[in-house]
């Protein structure tokens, strides 16, 4: 008898808070770090009678951008729906979204198929006391613009969910359309998993709702695939509902059964106006405004310059260090033949050293810009030893300076001088004559030892490629 392969498939449904100035429907603030509950609140957001609201335009605006650097197909038409369904944090009885008709149908990210890019509002936020029972509600993020972005049902498993949301984030930060911070809960991830036979059609859905963090989708993925294939398995029937994912014992657990789609009765609006992008001007330049995006700077810093992939993520990751580093590269006299490896020990500086000293002072400080070249400079011209430029770089960011006077007044240049160098290197031989002969013998190790004993003799001074040129001129 032969064993059944189950397959899984997952889709995900990220939630965004946008980064607008005002909410999607009102003037009220939408300022995600408010912490007095039911401060920015109006008539509108909080569903008074005869309130009517005010489509944002930032909000649709940020969409549309979302969508172009997706490769998505962006909608002439759109509309706004009411979703109808009734929680104690949807003041109205219904949640204005969108149906039929999105801002955005297809595209992908990191080979993730998307179904589309939707705009709503968002909810308030409960707050449950278990000891007293009571709940609250808290309005300030009530009707605040939210993305929903919807993927194809193309995933198989929890690393490649999180991996596709990490650069989901990253997008967004690019873009400027949020920070998507999911600890503040500015990016929440649902997850829709199904566990079927292989070859069989897609098993039933469950949705794992309100995932915090990139582990957690992870995990939580995992876990409830492993949980419906023990089901399966074991002759059980899956059944379609909302979990939720326990922490403490890293499971996911029943929180309710799944309600369908036509459960919500979608219907137009009657408040809010059809929108006719094309004739709207602001949306006129939604392609030419996208800057560099995280996937082709990825591709410039490995193709130009050359750089490492650990590198390039650094920078691709960190926008103030590859603007730091794009204005050293544009400051360059590209008719060097030396630029690539120029930028490839800039690069190495930064990602070690500098983050380095970030880490310990727990803030990044960055060097001006031409004191760095200038120390880069030394360095390939080799004025300065590796342990020198550590030393200048560190004291250039902590004091302040010039590489070059910082330098001289601390003994760190270089010495290139082959007459001094030869004494130090007859010295070394004769305090080492047993190593020497090893050396000659054709052990390379040695080489390595004799040229360390000559950097302590010049107390770090001497340049380690003159010292091992003059060994190997000693060696015959």
């Amino acid at each position: 008898m032969n064993e059944i392969k189950y397959k899984p498939t997952i889709g995900l449904e990220v939630h965004v808070e946008l980064n607008t100035k005002t909410k999607m429907f009102c003037r009220c603030l939408n300022n995600p770090d408010e912490r007095q509950p039911n401060v920015n609140i109006c008539p509108i957001c909080a569903a008074q009678p005869g309130a009517l609201p005010v489509i944002n335009k930032d909000a649709i605006w940020h969409i549309l951008r979302v969508g172009a650097a997706l490769d998505g197909r962006l909608a002439d038409f759109t509309e706004f729906d009411r979703k109808n369904y009734f929680y104690p944090d949807i003041p109205k009885g219904y949640q204005i979204s969108q149906d039929k008709y999105p801002l955005v149908s297809g595209g992908s990210l990191r080979g993730v198929a998307i179904t589309r890019v939707h705009l709503e509002e968002d909810t308030a936020k409960s707050f449950h006391d278990a000891k007293t029972g009571e709940s609250l509600v808290d309005f300030n993020r009530s009707s605040l613009p939210l993305m929903e972005l919807v993927t194809e049902p193309v995933i198989h498993d929890g690393p490649t969910a999180s991996a596709f949301a990490k650069e989901l984030q990253l997008l967004l930060r690019y873009l400027g359309a949020s920070e998507a911070n999911m600890e503040k809960g500015q990016m929440r991830i649902e997850a829709n998993v199904s566990v079927a036979p292989e070859g069989d059609k897609l098993g039933t859905k469950v949705e794992i709702k309100n995932l915090n963090s990139f582990r957690t989708v992870e995990k939580a993925i995992d876990e409830e695939i492993k949980r419906q294939t023990g089901v399966l398995e074991a002759g059980g029937r899956v059944v379609q509902e909302t979990r939720g994912w326990d922490e403490n014992k890293q499971t996911t657990f029943s929180q309710r059964l799944k309600e369908s789609s036509h459960d919500y009765r979608y219907f137009p609006d009657p408040d809010l106006p059809k929108l006719f992008i094309s004739e709207i001007p602001e949306f006129r330049n939604v392609v030419e405004s996208l800057p560099e995006l995280p996937w082709q700077r990825r591709r410039r810093y490995a193709e130009l310059f050359g750089l490492k992939t650990e590198d390039v993520e650094v920078f691709v990751q960190d926008r103030n260090l590859a603007g730091f580093f794009d204005e050293l590269a544009e400051g360059l006299d590209h008719a060097l033949d030396e630029t690539k490896e120029y930028l490839k020990v800039a690069a190495n500086y930064i990602t070690s050293d500098i983050l380095g000293l970030a880490a310990l002072a727990g803030e990044l400080r960055l060097p001006p810009v031409g004191d760095y070249a200038e120390l880069l400079k030394m360095i390939m011209g080799g004025e300065v030893s590796s342990r020198g430029a550590k030393d200048i770089l560190t004291i250039i960011i902590k004091e302040g300076g010039q590489p070059r006077q910082i330098a001289k007044e601390r003994g760190l240049f270089q010495v290139n001088d082959e007459d001094a160098m030869g004494a130090i290197v007859d010295k070394v031989i004769v305090d080492n004559k047993n190593v020497f002969e090893e050396y000659k013998a054709g052990k390379e190790k040695a080489l390595q030892f004799l040229v360390g004993q000559a950097m302590k003799e010049s107390k770090g001074s001497a340049n380690p490629g003159l010292l091992k040129k003059l060994f190997e001129q000693k060696k015959g």
